[in-house]
């Protein structure tokens, strides 16, 4: 007859387990893993980002700051406040159609969401894009919001949804089509997009008016009716790109990247687009780089099959010679799969 177990060694081969599984969990949910020096490719963002933003301040091309947030917010979002706000950069080429329509009608926004495990980076190292943008004719948006632990995931969201509430009850004035609107993100960024993609719109939108008509009279100085601003036909958004996305994130719970962010079961569910249904129908781009860790590809490929399910038309790419950090530059480059598949999207 065998001895029964060593408790104590069976504890102990459970806790190696639980580590090595910890361990692997750390990996996989950190790109930088899969990089040398993650520094080069912020870098590159700054460098590219400051570039585009000298050049558009010089030809008078961009409107900075404008602020999206509550004025009227309590003494709780006051800290949060200064955030809110966003970058806005004009065609500097106008496509013949927009040419012809002579007004906001047909002209076309993109509005980026940046990166970041929503703890990094600001609008000022996500412009790298816009002047790509701003010569094909398109109008190109960046959106600022507050970081974690400054912020929870909840009102990250909320935040964004607030920035493209105000773009589209404002694009009159601002000159674009408010049924003409586009996004992209990267990382945190693309699950930000499938956030918004996810959001009720019209109920949103009508809320937002009858709770905060403020949020539309910093720009222009009277908010804009919405039944005349947004067609009746959901939603304003029209084309999303998710680059390198998390769209489940449950799995960072056991992880370090939970420090900043707290989150709670409770968000989890909320904020987990694999875990909810899409409710605005348009074209979506899925992608990422070859050089990606497998959950980051995982993730991205279960996102692709929920919407394919869902009757989504979508675009895939596992884009060859790219990682996690330089795969979103592409996306400023002409000539690109990335950059002609949105330009595409957006025709």
């Amino acid at each position: 007859m065998l001895p029964p177990p060593d408790k104590t060694m069976l504890a102990q081969a459970y806790l190696e387990k639980e580590r090595l599984e910890q361990a692997l969990l750390e990996q996989e949910y950190s790109p930088s893993s899969c990089v040398d020096d993650i520094m080069i490719y912020i870098q590159q963002y700054i460098d590219q980002s400051q570039t585009v933003i000298q050049q558009a301040v010089a030809d008078n091309s961009v409107l900075r700051d404008l602020k999206y947030g509550d004025p009227q917010c309590n003494l709780q979002c006051k800290n949060k406040r200064e955030d809110e706000v966003l970058d806005l950069f004009l065609p500097t080429h106008h496509s013949a159609k927009a040419q012809e329509a002579g007004t906001a009608q047909g002209k076309k926004l993109h509005v980026f969401i940046h990166g970041g495990y929503w703890q990094e980076l600001t609008k000022e190292e996500s412009a790298f894009a816009a002047n790509a943008f701003q010569q094909a004719g398109h109008y190109f948006a960046v959106i600022n919001y507050s970081l974690a632990p400054k912020a929870s995931l909840t009102e990250i969201v909320e935040q964004n949804r607030r920035a493209l509430a105000w773009l589209a009850t404002n694009a009159d004035e601002l000159g674009f089509d408010a049924n003409e609107i586009y996004l992209s993100g990267s990382s945190a960024g693309a699950h930000l997009c499938l956030m918004m993609l996810q959001t009720d719109w019209p109920i949103y939108l009508a809320k937002t008016y009858l709770d905060k008509s403020h949020l539309a009279s910093t720009y222009p100085a009277n908010p804009p009716n919405i039944n005349t601003t947004l067609n009746s036909e959901p939603p304003f958004i029209k084309g999303v790109c998710a680059v390198s996305g998390i769209y489940d994130v449950a799995p960072l719970l056991k992880t370090t990247i939970n420090v900043p962010l707290q989150l709670t079961v409770l968000e989890v569910e909320n904020n987990s687009p694999l875990r909810h249904l899409t409710l605005n129908q348009c074209p979506v781009i899925i992608a990422f780089g070859d050089n990606e860790t497998s959950e980051f590809k995982r993730q991205s490929l279960a996102m692709k099959a929920q919407l394919e399910e869902q009757g989504f038309t979508v675009t895939f790419s596992e884009i060859a010679g790219r990682n996690h950090f330089d795969v979103i530059l592409d996306l400023g480059v002409e000539g690109t799969w990335l950059f002609e598949e949105v330009l595409k999207q957006m025709d």
